[in-house]
């Protein structure tokens, strides 16, 4: 019975020298792989790195990671013509995440995420300087707000002869095409009789803004309008996490 008693502190002793180097490694690991992640897409602060799954080492021993969860705060994605558009609250979850025996270079076999693109960032794409709709009538676009339902709603100020200056909103419709974040009006606002035409009032409340260059090559999938911005939903595979 004492031999028992003593085999069984032997293996509790040594089974919580194991958690404890596992966990060390880990943190290492997690430090590494955010650091590369940083350098690679030239963030300008350290990512949240979170490898999950036990143990760690025997993950290591076999080269690849079953899941690995990646936070950056901000991020500056492409937006075309050489501007930049700021992403905010980036989560990712990469499964099957092959690496390098110093992390410098690590690959996932498919990544998923979401993030937020603030409608003060969304706006930036809108005519918001005062545009041609007709012959003396101008329109742009004010503000971009969660219209419910997963709309935006589009606030938008008409200046024209008969009416004066006019603010009035409409509901579009957010989807994604491509690379890009398309807005679309549901349906034209009542514009007291003013005779403009559908395509002119559409040049205005309509449009696009490209989202490219997102980190380790992930891309748009789905985007819906929320109280704080645009919920995006990023997808990918072969996704680089460093290197």
């Amino acid at each position: 019975m004492r031999a028992l008693r003593i085999l069984l502190i032997v293996v509790v002793i040594l089974g919580g020298l194991f958690v404890a180097a596992d966990r060390l490694a880990v943190n290492f690991a997690e430090g590494e792989v955010a650091d590369r992640l940083r350098a690679t897409e030239g963030l300008s602060s350290t990512p949240e790195v979170a490898i999950n799954g036990f143990p760690f080492l025997t993950q290591v021993a076999g080269g690849t990671l079953d899941d690995v969860e990646v936070g950056i705060q901000n991020y500056e994605a492409a937006a075309g013509d050489g501007e930049r558009i700021r992403i905010d609250g980036l989560r990712a979850d990469m499964k099957g995440v092959e690496f390098s025996g110093d992390f410098s270079s690590a690959t996932a076999a498919s990544a998923t995420g979401t993030a937020t693109i603030a409608y003060d960032e969304l706006l930036k794409a809108a005519k918001s300087e005062p545009t041609d709709v007709a012959p003396g009538i101008t329109a742009r676009v004010v503000s971009l707000s969660d219209g419910g339902g997963g709309k935006i709603e589009v606030g938008l100020e008409i200046d024209a002869p008969v009416i004066g200056t006019k603010q009035l909103s409409v509901l579009s419709t957010v989807s994604v095409k491509g690379d890009n974040v398309e807005v679309r009006t549901d349906s034209l606002p009542d514009l007291a009789g003013l005779d403009l035409a559908e395509n002119s009032v559409r040049e205005i409340t309509d449009f696009q803004q490209a989202i490219d260059d997102l980190p380790g090559g992930v891309e748009l999938d789905k985007v819906e309008a929320a109280r704080n911005g645009l919920e995006i939903s990023v997808r990918g595979s072969n996704v680089r996490l460093a290197g």
